[in-house]
């Protein structure tokens, strides 16, 4: 048996932070990057957590298109998950403008956070922004106090590994 996560409170001088964004400018076109983030082993190639070790499925062309994503918790070392798969499925399509997602997984209720960027040209590429909002989760899991489970860091990160891959790979 697991011990539950301590949840954290925060007082009336600190309000309570529920969507963290960071953002880079990547020096290519929104086409292109929007590829590898509609893509199901795009997801796989930035990730920083180390969590998604595969995918299953096709890109995704619309609200409602799922994929799976085959991940590992170990990799962040905070719950003994192990081995698990994912749904991933598409809240906000809009082509070379914005992505986002929500994740379906055996939890029980379903935990309601969202990934999701949005792309905007600007002189010398596109000005990327990931997000992550956990606004909506279910009540049960507000009052764990667990949330963030991806840092503003690890946001940061995969936009460095973005920038990366697409200077480095001609796949996307």
């Amino acid at each position: 048996m697991t011990e539950e996560p301590e949840a954290r409170e925060t007082t009336a001088e600190e309000p309570a932070v529920e969507r963290l964004e960071v953002q880079r400018t990547i020096p290519t076109g929104a086409a292109r990057i929007f590829s590898v983030l509609r893509d199901p082993q795009g997801h796989v190639t930035i990730d920083s957590s180390g969590m998604l070790m595969d995918a299953t499925g096709e890109p995704a062309t619309k609200v409602g298109d799922e994929f799976v994503v085959h991940m590992d918790r170990e990799a962040l070392n905070d719950y003994p998950m192990g081995r698990y798969d994912v749904t991933v499925t598409i809240t906000a399509f809009e082509p070379d403008r914005e992505i986002a997602w929500t994740i379906l997984g055996a939890i029980r209720p379903q935990i309601g956070h969202v990934y999701g960027y949005t792309l905007e040209p600007v002189d010398g590429g596109t000005l990327v922004t990931s997000y992550y909002d956990w606004s909506n989760i279910a009540p049960e899991w507000r009052e764990a106090g667990i949330f963030p489970v991806i840092s503003e860091t690890a946001l940061r990160a995969t936009l460095g590994i973005l920038d990366r891959t697409l200077a480095r790979s001609t796949d996307w």
